[in-house]
């Protein structure tokens, strides 16, 4: 079964506790949570602040996604902030392994990142060490830009490499998904899908119901 994890970044901020309640009630199990320094990305978002809030009152699977540089300075923080798994840019740390090893010090699951103009055989080293790898589908910073459709071959070349080694990693897109291309993330190899505002804008749950239907058949 394919997991969407719809991104908060796209959520109406006044209205964000509500919005996660539907969430949870259309049954989603993952929360995208994108945090931007203004440094690595343009954009500033939210930090830890926000995630403890949240983790006080929901039960969802805190999927943060760090564009930050220097991400081993905080992974402490976004630990015991609430995330459940904390993916972070290849690009942005001279300290890969070890950023993996300190965020499964804390418990937490790890993932890796790639930006579009990344090759996906930067994530080969650290296959066998992360729970996710996350393929950037626009370029990292700012919400609903269109899918890069190249983008879509660097999944199938990560599925690949998974598969021959008989890892269970997850693979995640991020960027412009839409019920029109969903589809064809799904058939790349991706088992996890990101969603901004193919989730939050007007009707959120039959929003959640059309993509999971054509993620999952």
């Amino acid at each position: 079964m394919n997991i969407l994890s719809p991104s908060i970044l796209s959520a109406d901020f006044w209205r964000l506790g509500e919005q996660i309640r539907l969430l949870e009630q259309c049954k989603v199990p993952y929360l995208h949570i994108d945090v931007m320094d203004g440094l690595f990305v343009p954009s500033i978002s939210y930090g830890m602040p926000v995630i403890a809030s949240l983790r006080k009152r929901t039960e969802l699977f805190f999927d943060v996604h760090l564009m930050i540089e220097r991400p081993e300075r905080y992974v402490k923080e976004f630990a015991e902030s609430g995330a459940d798994l904390i993916n972070f840019h290849l690009e942005a740390s001279d300290q890969v392994e070890e950023t993996i090893r300190a965020i499964r010090s804390y418990g937490k699951k790890a993932g890796i990142t790639i930006k579009p103009n990344t090759p996906a055989k930067a994530v080969e080293p650290y296959l066998g060490l992360v729970d996710m790898v996350l393929v950037m589908t626009v370029e990292p910073g700012f919400g609903g830009q269109k899918l890069i459709p190249e983008c879509l071959d660097k999944v199938t070349q990560v599925r690949r490499m998974v598969e021959e080694r008989g890892l269970p990693t997850d693979i995640q897109v991020d960027g412009g998904i839409a019920a029109d291309n969903v589809e064809l993330a799904v058939r790349a190899g991706a088992n996890v899908i990101v969603a901004g505002s193919a989730v939050f804008k007007n009707d959120i749950c039959a929003n959640v119901r059309e993509l999971l239907q054509k993620m999952n058949g």
